[in-house]
This record gives C-alpha cells, sequence and structure tokens, in this order.
C-alpha cells in the first residue's frame, strides 16, 4: 500500500519521478539501428560529431606543442620506467609514466593505461602512495600496466585530471575556515565544467587526445598499434577515447560498460561521471557503435556492487548489434569473473597482445 499525501502518493511527490518519466519520453537522437556498413559509418559520423560536442573541450582548446620534458627514469629490472611531463592545453600539463620493456622489439605497440578513482596513476605503475617501489600488486587497480609491460607492450599511464599531483588545493578554503567542508578536485571540477556548459570527461579525453599525438611522434612506439586499458574511471576514459578515437585499436573496458539508468543514474557515483545531454544520445550500448568493428573486451565481477552484472550483460548483448553489422563479432568479448569491482586480467591481457599484433 502507497502512503498517501494531499491525495497523492509519496512516489508521485519525488522528484526522480518525473526524470525518469521525461526520460522515457525522450526520442534518442543516436540509437544503433544500421543495418548496412555505409548506414553504420554515416551513424559514426554524425554521432561521434555529436558527442565531442557535448563533451565539450576537444574541440573548443587551440592545439599546443606537447613540449616533453623528462623528470626521472626508473629501471626496474625487466623494464624501464620514464617520468614525463606534458603539455596538452595552453593552461595544463599532464604527468605520464611510460613503461617501456626490455629485450622488446621496437617500435613496440602501446596501451594507454587509464586508473581509476584513488591515489592517482602511481597506483596502477607500481608506486606506493608516497612513491615508494611496490614489488607485489596491490588493490583494485591490481598494477595491470606493469602487466601489461611485462608482457611486451609499451604502456602510457597519464594522471587523469582531478588525481594525483592534479588535484586541487583547497588549504585556502580551510584557512578562511569556510562552512562547508572542501569538495573534492572531481566534485569541484565538474561543477565548473558543467556551468561552462562542458564535462570534466571532455577534458580528459582532450588530454588522452593530446597524448595519443605524442605517443605517435615517438621511435620506440608504432602509431599504428595502439591500444587502451582502465578500470571504474578509468574504463569510462578508455571507452570514451575509444569512442571518439579511431586510432585506438583495441580496447578493455574493466569496471564500467553497463546501462547508465543502472550504474551511474541507480547507484551512487562520482560528479565526473557525468557529461550533460548525454543521455538523449543513447545507452552505452548504442556508443559502443562507435568503437565497432575495431576490438572491444568489456571485463566485469559477477560481485560488482556498482556495476550490476545483470546490466552489464544485456548491453553487451546489445552492443553484438554494431560488430553483426560489420561481420566482425570476433572482435567484440565479454569476461565475467568471479568477484567484485576489480582488474582480473584473465583474459584482457591476452586480448590485446592479440589484437595489437601486426
Amino acid at each position: 500500500m502507497s502512503l498517501i499525501l494531499d491525495g497523492k502518493t509519496i512516489r508521485e511527490l519525488q522528484p526522480v519521478t518525473e526524470l525518469q518519466a521525461i526520460d522515457a519520453s525522450i526520442r534518442r537522437e543516436f540509437p544503433f539501428v544500421a543495418a548496412t556498413v555505409g548506414e553504420a559509418e554515416n551513424w559514426q559520423s554524425g554521432c561521434r560529431e555529436r558527442l565531442v560536442e557535448l563533451m565539450g573541450f576537444v574541440n573548443q582548446t587551440p592545439y599546443v606543442d606537447p613540449e616533453p620534458e623528462l623528470i626521472e627514469e626508473i629501471d626496474r629490472g625487466d623494464f624501464i620506467r620514464r617520468k614525463i611531463l606534458i603539455r596538452t592545453s595552453p593552461d595544463s600539463k599532464m604527468p605520464v609514466y611510460l613503461l617501456l620493456p626490455k629485450g622488446a622489439k621496437a617500435p613496440l605497440p602501446v596501451v594507454l593505461a587509464y586508473h581509476g578513482h584513488g591515489y592517482g596513476v602511481k597506483d596502477i605503475v607500481g608506486l606506493w602512495e608516497n612513491g615508494d617501489e611496490r614489488l607485489e600488486p596491490d588493490g583494485y587497480h591490481a598494477d595491470f600496466a606493469v602487466e601489461l609491460c611485462r608482457r611486451g607492450m609499451a604502456v602510457a599511464a597519464p594522471e587523469i585530471a582531478c588525481f594525483g599531483e592534479r588535484q586541487t588545493d583547497f588549504s585556502s578554503l580551510a584557512a578562511k575556515k569556510a562552512a562547508s567542508p572542501a569538495p573534492s578536485t572531481c566534485e569541484h571540477s565538474a561543477a565548473w565544467a558543467s556551468m561552462l556548459g562542458m564535462s570534466i570527461l571532455g577534458m580528459r579525453v582532450r588530454d588522452s587526445l593530446r597524448l595519443t599525438d605524442y605517443l605517435q611522434s615517438l621511435t620506440e612506439i608504432n602509431g599504428d598499434r595502439i591500444g587502451a586499458m582502465g578500470i571504474s574511471g578509468g574504463g569510462m576514459m578508455t571507452f570514451f577515447h575509444a569512442a571518439v578515437d579511431p586510432r585506438i585499436k583495441s580496447s578493455v573496458v574493466s569496471g564500467y560498460f553497463c546501462g547508465f539508468r543502472d550504474s551511474i543514474l541507480g547507484i551512487h557515483h562520482c560528479p565526473c561521471n557525468y557529461v550533460p545531454g548525454l543521455l538523449r544520445l543513447g545507452d552505452v550500448s548504442d556508443l559502443a557503435g562507435l568503437i565497432a568493428p575495431r576490438g572491444l573486451m568489456i571485463e566485469a565481477g559477477d560481485h560488482d556492487s556498482i556495476f550490476p552484472i545483470d546490466s552489464v550483460k544485456a548491453q553487451y548483448e546489445k552492443a553484438r548489434r554494431a560488430y553483426h553489422v560489420w561481420g566482425k563479432e570476433a572482435n567484440l568479448e565479454i569476461d565475467v569473473f568471479e568477484g567484485r569491482h576489480r582488474i582480473c586480467g584473465n583474459r584482457a591481457y591476452q586480448f590485446l597482445q592479440e589484437s595489437l599484433q601486426p
């Protein structure tokens, strides 16, 4: 029995009910319904242009020279780890760890490795928060950038905006004894970007495009064999970078590929997950059509509490439509493992190795 208040149920008084009704009434701009390769390619052109417009930053930031600066180079025995600083906009520089396997023949395939929420990029390249070396994998990231490198691939791991060295210092607020607690950099940046009609995802993808430009200039790297892999927020980065950048030949999206209504709209998530207007385009399975027919692996834990597995599987089945149009069903895979929100790697590393071969 519903509780009645002034003749209306409590449900009818909830703002989310109205939002759900509006959502259900909206005709999606770019559902994937193509039946031929020609139709699919036309759809990709229109959808990609609209997605870039919604994200912001990508086409609104003037191109700048990366001005690469080598910060350090560390010999980890079986691989070299370089820390580099590159410029991605007139007002922004981004730290990047470049891992190069010893003994591998150059030019090498390269994987962009995207960390999720936590203390930043150090957590995927074998470093503790304080910068100490870590010799055993730890945490939900499982040092996956190191594992990729040990399988013979170069790895470029950027410090994603709002994490690690790219966080905002809110100490001035504390000094002023502000009435409310300081926000996280993600919250603050996402709010500011949305007020500008853009998104923090757009800023991050913009950075990734500039990083890809830089990687293609390196003699150690084969610019035609570029992949991407990420977990959680890094899975989001992988998905949307690959969606707008055809240079990404193969991707592993871990702990992210899920229906928007069941994940970022159904369970509490960081504000950096939201892009104004994104839901008007379609669901994640529709946007996967922007990656087809290139390689895409979805990795998901069957006990992931923030990306429900039933929705992951349903979106995967719908995403197969696009790969079927190209006759490239083998390029789309899913690996469901027993576990929670974490990198697994049972199939992911091999998938990238195979798909980035010459």
